[in-house]
């Protein structure tokens, strides 16, 4: 059991994003779904056998998603990061997560999905571009990042170079 688990709180649609985030992710599946009960419904308001709780796990991360009502939503705030190998990487998870999301959120590898979830999608080159030493270097490297939306690998390795 992992010690911390991000828990999400939709509206209506966690079993359908839970499901969407397994198809994306390698190694993830929907470990288990609780369904609301007649019990309480005077006070949940849901529809008896409609997804409460869905338990999933994306590459080894397990995450929690409950269908809680309309009261609360999703702020760019909090954000997922996930560290890519290379450029094929970054595309996928970049246009499967951005389809159907908020194209006016979407800078410096930053993108809101369709459940306005946040999530940045950064090539792990990025990390040592920013941390070199050289702060010239770094520093170009921060310049072309800034106007990105997807980041492209080649074009921050340039700019780190000083091509």
């Amino acid at each position: 059991m992992q010690p911390i688990t991000p828990f999400l709180w939709f509206d209506t649609q966690a079993e359908e994003a839970a499901q969407f985030y397994t198809s994306i992710f390698k190694n993830s599946k929907i470990l288990n779904v609780s369904r609301y009960t007649e019990a309480g419904k005077e006070i949940h308001g849901k529809e008896p056998g409609s997804a409460m709780v869905v338990e999933f796990e994306l590459n080894g991360q397990k995450f929690q998603a409950i269908n809680g009502g309309p009261h609360f939503t999703f702020t760019p705030a909090i954000s997922f990061l996930v560290t890519c190998e290379d450029q094929e990487e970054v595309d996928h998870y970049w246009d499967k997560l951005t389809a159907g999301g908020a194209p006016e959120a979407q800078q410096c590898g930053w993108l809101a999905d369709k459940y306005g979830l946040s999530w940045q999608i950064v090539p792990k080159q990025l990390f040592d571009f920013m941390s070199d030493p050289d702060r010239t270097k770094a520093g170009r490297a921060m310049e072309a990042m800034m106007h990105m939306k997807k980041l492209d690998i080649a074009a921050l390795q340039k700019a780190h170079d000083g091509e």
